[in-house]
């Protein structure tokens, strides 16, 4: 093992709000207020695991303290410079006026009373005496309760960041005190792309295909998918970062066979998608996990059915296409009920490949009723009869 090596999500952790991914909103909102002299005294950053709050606290207090690389700067930085003395001791972790508080190692009223007390000393070389409490969500009841009056009145060069994952469990005398910033999850197609750069950086091949994938697993966090990523490259080969790998590595359903068993049941061949689960259950494809697939395909195929925008692959479009013309929203919208409801059925059965059976030849036959929709549709355009009659 490598001393000197750091994982990539230590190693391309955001130094500047401009690096911030997927948080635009948020950095012209803290900028508006450093250029306009309207920072509050108390800031709650809120939002999943991984999208950048405890990094944007650790910007924002570089920023609100930083000098320039002359030294000479009298107000805040929009950016922090990142070589004055106070931007390299915050990132050093060694700066007297940034307290950075752990509130789910330190949760008690005698932690919150220590920092109080140094509430009312004036910082010792900075313009702000910053307190980040990560997780403040933690902190107890009688915590927040001595923290309050402080919160409320602190002295003018006192500036509070606040970051949790569940704001809704901090009290709201607590949150009507601070001026709360949501950071939402990044979207895949933001994603996607950040992970091509990441891997280009590293000098790792890594397809579209491939970072879609890594992107959609790590569920809106920026942490999760640099994670998933960095085991990516250590599994790949000289060729890179694949889809295949990537499917293996996450435990995912190859998506030909997938395409191939929802085919045959929009399709209504039941006996041919039966087939197709005997073929991927011999070559041990978990039901449950084989389950999760269909319902994510089925989500995707009726985002595309609503036309909203949705990330999806080149296989995944052309089986759309294909079958577009059967596959209405009520149909979609039935099946993903059916897929729902064998989840349980799966779960507790001591025999989960015949419970997947049963489901699919319920799911087979009722492809086969017809929409209302549909039948209206035929009686003002009865070139789409054929259709109907196949489906």
């Amino acid at each position: 093992m490598d001393p000197s090596y750091r994982v990539l999500a230590r190693k391309y952790r955001p130094q500047m709000f401009q690096d911030l991914v997927g948080q635009d909103a948020l950095v012209t909102l803290l900028q508006n207020a450093i250029r306009l002299k309207r920072m509050p005294h108390a800031v709650l950053l809120t939002g999943v695991r991984g999208v950048g709050k405890t990094t944007t606290a650790r910007i924002l207090a570089r920023a609100v303290n930083c000098v320039g690389p002359e030294g000479d700067r009298e107000e805040p930085a929009l950016e922090p410079c990142g070589v004055c003395a106070h931007c390299r001791d915050i990132l050093e972790d060694k700066h007297l006026d940034v307290l950075e508080m752990d509130a789910a190692s330190r949760t008690g009223v005698d932690d919150i009373r220590e920092l109080i007390d140094s509430v009312k000393y004036r910082p010792v070389r900075s313009r702000f005496k910053v307190y980040i409490i990560d997780e403040v969500h933690m902190l107890s009841r009688n915590a927040f309760n001595a923290l309050l009056k402080t919160l409320e009145e602190p002295p003018p060069s006192i500036l509070f960041i606040f970051a949790t994952t569940d704001a809704h469990k901090i009290p709201i005398t607590v949150r009507s005190r601070c001026q709360r910033v949501d950071l939402p999850r990044v979207s895949v197609s933001i994603l996607s792309p950040f992970l091509q750069s990441i891997a280009q950086k590293e000098g790792v091949a890594l397809n579209e295909s491939a970072s879609r994938l890594l992107a959609y697993a790590a569920e809106g966090s920026v942490r999760d998918s640099l994670s998933l990523l960095d085991q990516a490259i250590a599994l790949a080969d000289e060729t890179g970062v694949t889809e295949p790998l990537v499917t293996q590595m996450l435990g995912l359903c190859d998506v030909t066979p997938l395409l191939t068993l929802m085919g045959h049941l929009f399709s209504g061949e039941v006996a041919q998608a039966l087939d197709t689960f005997a073929g991927l259950y011999a070559k041990g494809m978990d039901p449950l996990m084989l389950l999760e697939e269909m319902l994510r395909l089925t989500h995707l195929l009726s985002r595309a059915a609503c036309r909203e925008a949705e990330v999806m692959s080149e296989q995944e479009s052309a089986f759309f296409e294909t079958f577009a013309p059967r596959l209405s929203v009520p149909m979609l919208t039935r099946t993903w009920q059916i897929l729902l409801k064998g989840q349980s059925e799966i779960s507790l059965s001591p025999h989960p490949e015949r419970a997947m059976e049963m489901l699919i030849i319920r799911l087979g036959y009722v492809s086969q009723v017809l929409d209302v929709s549909l039948l209206e549709s035929e009686k003002q355009d009865p070139a789409k009869k054929k259709v109907l009659m196949t489906s």
